[in-house]
Parts: C-alpha cells; sequence; structure tokens
C-alpha cells in the first residue's frame, strides 16, 4: 500500500542533478564545523542531509494522500487490511458524490 511516489525514493541508485547556487561564506563556514559533528565528510553533504530532511518533512505534509498515511497508521494499530480498504472505498466513493452535486 506504498504510493508510487515513494516507492521511488526507496530505489538505491536514482539520477542526480548537480545544481549551482550562491551561499553566504559565513553559512558555509558553518555547515564545515557542523557536518564533522554529525558524522559527514563535508559542508556539501550536510547541505544535501539539510535538503533531504526538509524535502521528507514537507512531503508528508503537502504530497503523500493524506487517506494512505491514515491507512498505514491503522494497519500499524492492527485494523485489518479489508475493513481499511472498505473505508477508504467509501470516502472516495462520498467525496465523489459531492463532487458530482457541486
Amino acid at each position: 500500500m506504498i504510493a508510487s511516489p515513494l516507492k521511488a525514493k526507496l530505489q538505491k541508485y536514482r539520477p542526480m542533478r548537480t545544481i549551482t547556487f550562491r551561499i553566504l561564506q559565513d553559512a558555509v563556514a558553518s555547515l564545515t564545523n557542523i557536518a564533522p559533528h554529525k558524522g559527514l565528510s563535508g559542508y556539501q553533504a550536510l547541505l544535501k542531509s539539510y535538503v533531504s530532511e526538509c524535502l521528507r518533512r514537507d512531503e508528508a505534509v503537502y504530497r503523500f494522500d493524506a487517506n494512505a498515511r491514515f491507512a498505514e497508521a491503522l494497519k500499524k494499530r492492527g485494523v485489518s487490511p479489508e475493513l481499511i480498504e472498505a473505508a477508504l472505498e467509501s470516502s472516495r466513493t462520498e467525496h465523489a458524490s459531492r463532487e458530482a452535486a457541486a
């Protein structure tokens, strides 16, 4: 029941893209000083870590389907997959009915 965008992110080898941006020198110095404390090789690794961390947090809020997250939470608490699927289908049907009436 993992959403396909999430499945794609679980792939070990994914395409990379090189980007360039300007950042303040004191920010680079701070990143360089903090990186070893987090067990990272340098400021670029730390910067990638920060970007990934924030993206995961924001994607959880904005991108991935709230129903799927709720269904996963119910599943972890022992609710049967059949009951979860029936509830999701009912929710989809009610939502489609409201959309059609609007």
